[in-house]
């Protein structure tokens, strides 16, 4: 792959693609392309069959016959925890949990769905919240205790925040931007036509919930009125209209489309400067950080998206057949998000324990700093999944690069490789890998 080296400038522009489920994804496939893909997807099925068989092969008679009553439908998309790989073993902690499983919070203007430590135990360093509003529909004005990371996933939006020097910010975002709020800095989402909008939200803790937002009206409505009133400078009965706010806040609410975002700017301004702070950040419209046929990798963190001091990411797209290769993870968790495709992981948990589950789009994955791992796109359309991290920067380990780093001949005492095998291993951090030989 090639790297970016210099990701202060302003790459060419990119059309979003692949945030929504697609055959085309987000690197497009030419003819070339096309033949590779399926080609590379054979070479994947007929891999995990053999896989499977030979584990099946392994068991004494009918030991792994599984007679009595079973989830179907879960079963065939989990496929490697009912019958795993002969490599998987001893007893490794949950790594898979899925926003499909969550309970949706639908209200007029929209809905969301989270998953937290309280649903899925080794997720600590990191929250995710799914949500989609219509259009016009607001996430009102709120603020965190938690540093919020976004991505638009599908439709359009307009942002608005307050900087750290009371300056606003406002900005429409599409699908593929991204946007970072700080801790206790106030916002606002809005869906825009034609259809709202739907994101990401990731939160640097994993004790973090949605239920315990801070709503401006939440709180107006808990404070005596009379000091509201003398806060704002005006006669109690101009807060009459509160009486039709419920007694919980807003939280997600219908609203008329907003005007043109030059109006909204305008009227946010009149009074303060804007933000030289950007919230936003085109993701498509980036460079990849690593590209070649068999995928790509996108890293975002605080050297190229300054305000994100707490969080890096990386958009990855997995070819059929093609694998994000044996790494590990130095100075953070990794918290995943699928959106589309499907693959499969194994996590290597140290004491022989290892196990392999499945993903699919929604699902969400967490492999704990340092332990080993790999992503395997084991369908036919291209994978695209997120990597993200409770740390300022993005770093991994490449297996690869470690051994070619190395002595060989440290190399084969440990491995008992041939020399042939060792000239064959690539010497650099490919990220992603090309599919198997068979």
């Amino acid at each position: 792959m090639t790297d970016r080296t210099d990701p202060a400038t302003p790459p060419p522009r990119r059309e979003p693609a692949g945030f929504a489920p697609s055959r085309r994804g987000l690197l497009g496939a030419g003819a070339a392309g096309l033949g590779l893909a399926a080609s590379s997807a054979a070479l994947s099925s007929a891999a995990l069959a053999q896989s499977r068989a030979s584990t099946e092969a392994g068991m004494a008679g009918a030991s792994a016959t599984n007679p009595g009553p079973q989830n179907v439908p879960l079963g065939t998309m989990l496929p490697d925890s009912g019958m795993p790989p002969v490599s998987d073993h001893g007893s490794v902690k949950q790594f898979w949990s899925s926003m499909s499983l969550a309970h949706r919070r639908i209200q007029r203007g929209g809905w969301a769905r989270q998953v937290n430590v309280t649903d899925f135990p080794i997720s600590k360093d990191i929250a995710g919240v799914n949500m989609r509003l219509e259009a016009g529909g607001i996430r009102e004005l709120h603020w965190h205790a938690a540093d919020e990371w976004a991505i638009m996933l599908t439709g359009t939006a307009r942002i608005t925040a307050l900087d750290y020097d009371g300056s606003p910010f406002v900005k429409d975002v599409k699908a593929g931007d991204l946007w970072y709020f700080p801790q206790g800095l106030p916002h606002s989402i809005q869906g825009l036509g034609p259809d709202g909008c739907e994101f990401l939200l990731v939160f640097d803790d994993g004790t973090f919930s949605e239920d315990d937002t801070k709503l401006i009206s939440d709180w107006l409505i808990h404070t005596p009125r009379e000091v509201v009133a003398k806060n704002f400078g005006v006669g109690v009965d101009a807060l009459k209209p509160f009486d039709a706010i419920p007694p919980e806040g807003r939280y997600i609410f219908p609203a008329p489309l907003p005007p043109a975002l030059a109006q909204d700017a305008a009227a946010m301004t009149a009074s303060h400067p804007m933000s030289k702070i950007d919230f936003a950040f085109g993701l498509t419209d980036m460079k990849p950080t690593k590209e070649d046929a068999n995928g790509s990798i996108r890293v975002v963190d605080s050297r190229n998206f300054t305000i994100s001091r707490n969080v890096a990411a990386a958009y990855v797209v997995v070819k059929p057949g093609a694998m994000r290769s044996l790494h590990w993870h130095q100075n953070a968790d990794e918290w995943q998000f699928w959106i589309s495709g499907k693959g499969r992981m194994t996590l290597f948990a140290n004491h022989s324990d290892a196990r392999t589950i499945d993903f699919n789009p929604s699902d969400v994955g967490y492999a704990p700093a340092t332990l080993p791992h790999y992503i395997e796109n084991t369908g036919t359309e291209d994978l695209v999944y997120l990597e993200m991290f409770k740390a300022p920067v993005y770093q991994d380990v490449s297996l690869n690069n470690w051994i070619a780093a190395l002595p060989p001949e440290l190399v084969k005492q440990h491995l008992g490789l041939s020399d042939a095998t060792l000239a064959a291993i690539p010497k650099d951090n490919l990220g992603i890998v090309p599919p198997g030989k068979g």
